[in-house]
């Protein structure tokens, strides 16, 4: 009875981890098409009315539009005149925006058009004594030292911001997008981190 029980435990769970990813996945990219069907909305009316569209052909047809409207901007601006009117354009109006630069920085790094900040993982001491947190470098000085960014578990976009000598910053070979998954799930995953770390300390020992 006792194994009975064990293998209907076992092949519940199995069938939950294959399915609730599957599930989460359709459900956020319900929740995306809904923003941005929300978004178009006003023109998907527009083009419903004139040219009696139905209304998913319609949301099709605008979201096409938008693509080719992004592509033939991004010739432009490859040209030297476009990459003119853009900067003056940046310059006097777009950079006067609340929230723009930050929006600009974000999505740019988002696509891959620009340098992650995080240039490497480290482990770090902020107390000066055997406490560990997990970071990632920011920026490296002159004198040393080492500026940090510590963030927050399950929220990885907040957290602290540390600036430390050398002595309290250990650099462990780790990817940033592992060491952002084990943060995501609060540590679950860490072992590689504290494995690479053993090891810095053995080789500094010798």
């Amino acid at each position: 009875m006792k194994k009975i029980k064990t293998f209907l435990k076992t092949t519940i769970l199995g069938g939950l981890i294959v399915i609730l990813p599957v599930l989460l996945t359709l459900l956020f990219i319900r929740w995306a098409v809904n923003i941005i069907t929300g978004i178009i909305g006003p023109i998907t009316v527009l083009f419903v009315d004139k040219f009696h569209l139905h209304k998913t052909a319609a949301d099709i047809l605008v979201i096409f539009i938008i693509i080719l409207v992004c592509f033939i901007i991004g010739l432009v601006v490859k040209t030297k005149m476009g990459k003119f009117l853009y900067r003056v354009i940046e310059k006097r109006i777009l950079k006067v925006a609340p929230g723009y630069s930050l929006f600009r920085e974000t999505i740019k790094q988002f696509l891959g058009q620009e340098k992650a900040p995080f240039s490497s993982v480290a482990l770090v001491r902020v107390f000066e004594n055997s406490t560990l947190m997990t970071g990632f470098v920011t920026d490296e000085h002159p004198d040393g030292r080492f500026t940090v960014f510590v963030p927050s578990g399950l929220n990885p976009t907040s957290g602290i911001i540390y600036h430390l000598e050398k002595e309290y910053v250990h650099l462990v070979d780790a990817s940033v997008e592992d060491t952002m998954r084990s943060i995501i799930s609060c540590g679950a995953g860490s072992e590689n981190l504290i494995t690479n770390y053993l090891k810095g300390e053995k080789n500094e020992n010798k």
